[in-house]
């Protein structure tokens, strides 16, 4: 059995080998994006209760970020929790609570943040989070608002139409105070009023997605327009380095036309 176990490892090096020569020298997305899909799902296949799913999956964001960087992908941006996911229940959302203030706490103690340049921000409408929350969010953002080598985004309380409607109400504001005529706005000033307007690219070139479901589920609606889809059936505590790189290598297989 241990023989077994030595073996099936030793496939897996190997098929990760594979992988790194396939998707070595051919273009890398610049921005990927991820829908955190299926923790509570891997928690009951195994008993468990939901956020012992929340809490593997946390852990497994960390792996996620090391293989990114190790490719030098410059942006990732994770759909941690939506505006929607409020109707949970409460003892389920405290315990979100914890796990996104115990992440963050560990990223103001991380020296690999500054060593590695990452700027992290948090997007979404964040007045809906505790405050003990949106302080560390705060801290965070004001300690890497400097850095630009890898960007890092957690989409908390977001929801693609609520972006979409705030960058609207600024606008709107703007109109009102006679700074702009509607005839000004464009998709490039709507683009600057977004929740991604700090990022070098705002659109993802690749979207994953685990847990087997097929849709957006409210996330990047108007930045992901052009953006490659990758489904997986694996939840996302089992999504590993092979998932990362098979999506990469399905990517860079597609013809991107944008419409033309």
């Amino acid at each position: 059995m241990f023989h077994g176990f030595l073996s099936a490892i030793g496939v897996y090096r190997l098929y990760g080998r594979w992988l790194k020569v396939q998707i070595n020298g051919k273009k890398l997305p610049e921005h990927i994006a991820v829908v955190l899909d299926g923790n509570r799902r891997w928690a009951r296949s195994k008993g468990q209760d939901a956020w012992d799913g929340h809490w593997a999956g946390e852990n497994n964001v960390k792996e996620f970020l090391k293989w990114c960087r190790e490719l030098e992908i410059k942006t990732v941006t994770l759909y941690a929790l939506s505006t929607e996911n409020f109707k949970r229940d409460p003892l389920e959302l405290e315990e979100l609570m914890k796990i996104y203030e115990s992440a963050i706490r560990e990223v103001l103690s991380s020296d690999e943040i500054q060593k590695n340049n990452v700027h992290v921000k948090a997007i979404g409408r964040l007045n809906l989070l505790p405050e003990s929350l949106q302080k560390l969010i705060s801290q965070v953002e004001g300690d890497t608002k400097n850095f630009n080598r890898f960007y890092v985004n957690i989409a908390l309380a977001y929801s693609g139409r609520a972006e979409i409607v705030d960058a609207t109400r600024e606008l709107a504001e703007q109109v009102k105070k006679g700074e702009i005529l509607p005839s000004d706005i464009t998709e490039e000033l709507i683009e600057e009023h977004l929740y991604t307007k700090h990022l070098p690219q705002q659109d993802p070139d690749l979207i994953i997605r685990t847990g087997s479901e097929s849709r957006l589920s409210n996330f990047l609606l108007w930045q992901s327009a052009y953006t490659e889809l990758f489904i997986l059936d694996v939840y996302w505590p089992d999504f590993r380095e092979i998932d990362l790189m098979r999506a990469i290598r399905s990517y860079q297989k597609r013809s991107r036309r944008f419409g033309k």
